[in-house]
Parts: structure tokens; C-alpha cells; sequence
């Protein structure tokens, strides 16, 4: 669900990487880790899946991007149901991009080549992601927000 729009692009995920598991069986080496291949296999059938929908996509393409801080002490404080809904409501590159970075750790460049983008692509659409997310974040739990928002600003003070 996390590179998911909705829940029929996710089963359509799914079932690709199913497939692609049994297809490729036979090629699995069992010295690694089983778990490891079947993440690289979803998370590849996902890329495949934004690439095949990219005439969807938006995206800024700059070569220097600054990345703007990301609010932890709201997140911590709202449920991974929640936050995987806001992810959701993303546009699909910044969702790819977002989850990509965040979620599975993977940095610019790698993201760049994996996705066939610039680096300050991949930096922007992560920028802009925590933007819509802050944005979201403040329009759906304005509370966690103000507070956030307060903290910045004492902090900022001294």
C-alpha cells in the first residue's frame, strides 16, 4: 500500500509480484534470505508500476534542492494508518519517491537510477512530498500541528 495510490493499483502490485515470484522460483538462490528476495521483487514489480503509469506523474526537475526538515514530533504522535493514508494522497512520483526514501532507505542516486530521473528530481519530489504531507498533516490534525509549529518557533527563539 505504501506505493499504492489505492487499493486496486496495490492488488495489481501484488499480483504482478506473485507472479514474477513463481515465474522466477526456480532462479531463487537459497543461500540468501528468502524475505530479502521477495522485497527486492515488490518493490521493483512497484517501480515497474509507476514507470508503466508515468504519463500520471508530476515532477520538478532541479539539479540543488534543500531539504526542509521533517516534522518527527507530529508523526510520532499519529498512527502508521494515518500516515500511510496521507502517503496515499500523494501524486505517484512523490509517493515512489517518498517511500523509496524514507521507508526503504535507499538515497538520491540510487532512487534516480532506479527510477530513470535526475537526482535533483528525486531530491525535489522528496521536498515537495514533505511539503503536501506537512500540508496534510496540518489540515487533518491541526492540534498535533500548532504544537509542532510552537516548538519550532521557541526553539528558533533561542
Amino acid at each position: 500500500m505504501r506505493y499504492a495510490a489505492n487499493n486496486e493499483d496495490a492488488e495489481e502490485i501484488i499480483s504482478d509480484s506473485f507472479l514474477k515470484i513463481f515465474n522466477h522460483l526456480k532462479s531463487y538462490d537459497h543461500s540468501l534470505p528468502f524475505k530479502a528476495w521477495l522485497k527486492t521483487i515488490v518493490i521493483n514489480t512497484s517501480i515497474d508500476h509507476f514507470r508503466k503509469n508515468q504519463k500520471y506523474r508530476q515532477s520538478v526537475d532541479i539539479d540543488e534542492v534543500e531539504i526542509i526538515s521533517d516534522a518527527e514530533d507530529i508523526v510520532s504522535k499519529i498512527s502508521a494508518e494515518e500516515i500511510l493514508l496521507l502517503v496515499q494522497q500523494l501524486s505517484p512520483a512523490y509517493r515512489m519517491v517518498f517511500t523509496l526514501y524514507v521507508i526503504e532507505g535507499y538515497n538520491h542516486r540510487e532512487i534516480a537510477t532506479m527510477l530513470g530521473i535526475k537526482e535533483g528530481t528525486s531530491k525535489s519530489n522528496l521536498q515537495d512530498a514533505r511539503r503536501k504531507l506537512q500540508y496534510m498533516i496540518q489540515k487533518n490534525h491541526p492540534h498535533l500541528y500548532l504544537i509542532y509549529a510552537f516548538k519550532k518557533n521557541k526553539i528558533n527563539e533561542n
